[in-house]
């Protein structure tokens, strides 16, 4: 199966939406079909055996809209995106301003004598004296309006012949029966000049003024919707500048460069592609990428990523990816993919809008024609018909879930969280279990000497005798005793190893310069030298039920000193747990270690549960099993080992930098090593959901009250009838509220 995404041109509703989702989810072959309204983009899954490309954008073309394959150029050129959509913007405002301009003329000559008797008017268009001549001007004062509203025409009647009718359907149809029954009247002023009373040109012109309007005002909100995604396009310099093999510089588009050339970013400048320090020192600055706040020393042998801002001295950086490769192109699809996807909480909203236009515009008819039959005359009909088809709104109800997502994972990329689509977004507020693997998740994955017990030599000496015997293995401790002893400034010039032996699952042995023996490892291997580990045998034992590794340290048979290491709990790592479990999450520490180690820095970090003694492929087991409890399995690894049971639980979360496998294991990828990301991540998740559920609310509360009244329901008991240019009117502003509501998660705390 293929999955592609197309761009979808021409859609302006819920509606709209609705029906490219139909037609190409009937193509035989097609898995999966999702349209989103706020993208403009399809997310289609298909057999290239069964469907084409060509027939895909041919079904779209025959309902009534265009589509084309998104390139990677084209979803990653922002700066070509950002002044077309700032183009749009400029010629909608112009559009806006020229219709009302023309409608607030339109409205003073329709309305203004009858409001305000003294309201002053040229004699030649007075109603009274001249009806033919005040219904030309007010004709004529339409006619441009509805030419710049042309839109609603060409794309609603074209949806009507394709039998997909749109919301642009239900504005061109009511503005049409409004300006054609108000020509039909003109023309009959010659013989009954009260006629000139049944005009309703100002209703065509205004509902569509108004439309226009709303739509200005939507596309607007829209765009500051996906204003997190453009920011992070736009972090990428233009230019970078080559350092030749000759040591010359020149400054050269970014795309010029290629891999493992040598790039020069200066102080203040910015990371043009990802790279590996091979010369100089600084302090970059990488909030925008990973939500950091702290800038990251960087030194040789450091990656940068392109896009984060070098903040002191200058960096000499082999470059190791560009393009679609970079890490910031990866992040930029990640969350593109997770704006361009649906929660399944739209689902419902999608299966009424399907079938709302046809509805609507059913329930403009037989209310026109109830009003009829019961006695009004045929302009009251057209003003309940126009009154009914304008107020029905479905892109309040395309909108609300689109836009909470849209700045819901914006929101999420600002702070370093990368949550891949709407269902894992949806998911990760029912999470009522957080299941944590502990080697570099709760803990740095790097283990420190904790402890140093000397017998009978000084701590540095007994540390340098330690490192110099660790040089020679391979063991993953052996960093870490170098490294202590590198802080202590320990002196190991003066003696080399003259022998290296390593005894599997004891330790080792050193013969050194000096003519001594130095054993290093568990109280078996002390026992074979005869070194008698009593003297510090209890302290042993309570740095092990501390979760500590005690090593012991023998020289020439005597036992000389006791060493502890332990894997780092990572500082936050505690305040997360309790934050999750303040918010009734349980919690679970899972891993391979063994069940005293576990059990220690699982009452260090305060679980809920320890699972001990669990092999990678065996974690998806236990997640497999807490699932089957029936609970709600939020799965946090480091997005490597852990991939079998990131991919089992319901939403896998991997903490790391963003490496490739991070981002292909897990639904939700924190870019920065911090634990307190996970509850961020949920009380996104939360205030998502929540926002969706209010805009939802709004929509279909709005229609179910504003089309019973627009029908004339008040009107039956005394009440007044809806005037169809506060139903153009409020039909606009149905949209801007959504998405008003959804811009207000741009402000939550998380």
């Amino acid at each position: 199966m293929k999955q592609e995404v197309y761009v979808v041109e021409g859609m302006s509703c819920a509606a709209c939406s609705s029906a490219v989702e139909r037609v190409t989810g009937k193509l035989p072959g097609v898995s999966e079909s999702q349209v989103n309204l706020l993208t403009g983009t399809m997310n289609i899954t298909y057999d290239e055996a069964q469907v084409t490309p060509q027939q895909i954008m041919d079904k779209v073309a025959r309902a009534g809209f265009s589509a084309h394959p998104m390139v990677q150029e084209e979803a990653a050129d922002s700066k070509a995106e950002a002044d077309d959509g700032e183009a749009e913007l400029a010629a909608g405002r112009r559009q806006v301003i020229a219709a009302l301009a023309l409608a607030a003329v339109l409205l003073y000559v329709a309305m203004g004598p009858m409001l305000v008797a003294s309201a002053p008017m040229p004699a030649l268009f007075q109603m009274n004296r001249y009806p033919v001549n005040a219904a030309m001007l007010q004709m004529l004062l339409t006619i441009p309006i509805l030419w710049i509203g042309r839109g609603f025409f060409t794309r609603g009647f074209k949806a009507l012949w394709h039998r997909s009718p749109t919301m642009d359907s239900l504005v061109a149809l009511g503005a049409s029966a409004s300006f054609l029954f108000s020509l039909a009247m003109t023309f009959l002023i010659s013989e009954d000049p009260h006629h000139v009373h049944h005009l309703y040109y100002e209703s065509a012109g205004i509902i569509v003024a108004f439309v226009l309007l709303g739509k200005h005002m939507e596309a607007r909100s829209k765009r500051r919707t996906t204003e997190a995604i453009r920011k992070l396009m736009e972090l990428a310099p233009d230019t970078a500048v080559l350092v030749a093999a000759d040591g010359t510089v020149r400054e050269v588009p970014t795309q010029q460069v290629q891999v493992n050339d040598t790039v020069l970013i200066r102080p203040g400048s910015k990371v043009p592609l990802d790279g590996e320090v091979i010369k100089g020192e600084s302090a970059v600055d990488e909030s925008l990428l990973t939500g950091e706040s702290m800038p990251v020393e960087k030194g040789v042998g450091s990656e940068v990523i392109g896009g984060s801002l070098n903040q002191q001295g200058a960096l000499y950086v082999r470059v190791t990816r560009v393009g679609q490769d970079t890490t910031l192109s990866r992040i930029v699809r990640f969350v593109q993919d997770a704006q361009g996807r649906k929660a399944p909480i739209s689902g419902m909203a999608d299966r009424v809008s399907a079938i709302f236009v046809p509805v609507v515009i059913a329930i403009a008819l037989l209310a026109s024609a109830a009003w009829l039959i019961a006695g009004q005359d045929l302009a009251f009909a057209v003003r309940i018909l126009t009154a009914v088809l304008v107020i029905a709104c479905p892109c309040a109800m395309g909108l609300a879930t689109p836009t909470a997502i849209v700045v819901g994972t914006g929101l999420g990329a600002a702070h370093g969280i990368l949550i891949r689509n709407g269902e894992a977004l949806e998911k990760t507020h029912e999470s009522d279990v957080v299941i944590f693997d502990k080697t570099g998740t709760v803990t740095s994955g790097k283990p420190a000497v904790t402890h140093v017990r000397a017998i009978t030599m000084p701590e540095s000496e007994l540390l340098a005798r330690i490192a110099l015997a660790e040089q020679a293995s391979q063991h993953p401790l052996a960093a870490a005793f170098i490294n202590r002893a590198q802080e202590m400034g320990a002196n190991i010039a003066d003696l080399s190893v003259k022998a290296f032996r390593n005894t599997t699952g004891l330790g080792i042995e050193a013969d050194l310069s000096d003519g001594t023996t130095i054993a290093i490892g568990n109280a078996q291997l002390m026992q074979t030298h005869g070194a008698d580990v009593a003297p510090v045998q209890q302290e042993a034992d309570d740095l092990a039920a501390r979760g500590q590794t005690p090593i012991f340290a023998a020289q020439d048979g005597k036992l000389v000193g006791m060493v502890a290491v332990a894997d780092q709990m990572k500082p936050d790592a505690p305040a997360a747990i309790a934050e999750l479990k303040a918010m009734g999450i349980r919690t679970i520490l899972l891993t391979g270690d063994n069940e005293r180690t576990a059990q220690a820095v699982g009452n260090q970090l305060a679980v809920d549960e320890v699972i001990a003694g669990v092999l990678p492929q065996g974690k998806a087991q236990v997640v497999e099993r807490v699932r089957a409890e029936g609970k709600r399995v939020l799965m946090v690894g480091d997005g490597i080992n852990d991939s079998p049971a990131l991919a089992a639980a319901d939403v896998g979360l991997a903490i790391g930098s963003g490496s490739d496998i991070a981002i292909e294991a897990a639904d939700v990828v924190l870019m920065k090593s911090d634990i307190r990301d996970v509850p961020r991540a949920i009380r996104l998740s939360r205030a998502t959901i929540r926002n969706i559920k209010q805009n939802l609310f709004w929509a279909f509360f709005y229609n179910s009250i504003g089309i019973p009244v627009a029908a004339g329901l008040l009107y039956l008991f005394g009440g007044p009838l809806m005037n169809p240019m506060l139903a153009g009117l409020a039909m606009s502003l149905s949209s801007v509220f959504v998405v008003g509501n959804a811009l207000r998660l741009r402000r939550t705390k998380l």
